[in-house]
């Protein structure tokens, strides 16, 4: 573990830094299957409150 020691012989530890790395951008079957997730879960809470407002009223 990487450490530094200061003034009075106090250490300082430091957290390992992680590697960095640039994203890259989603391919087309990816944007295809983030649009398909999308739409169910919309699907899901506007069935949800079409089943709370039938139950409410």
């Amino acid at each position: 573990m990487p450490y530094t020691t200061e003034e009075g012989g106090r250490l300082n530890n430091f957290a390992v830094e992680p590697k960095v790395y640039t994203a890259e951008p989603p391919s087309k079957k990816q944007i295809r299957n983030y649009i398909i997730l999308g739409s169910l879960g919309a699907a899901l809470v506007v069935g949800l409150m079409v089943v709370a407002v039938a139950v409410s009223g």
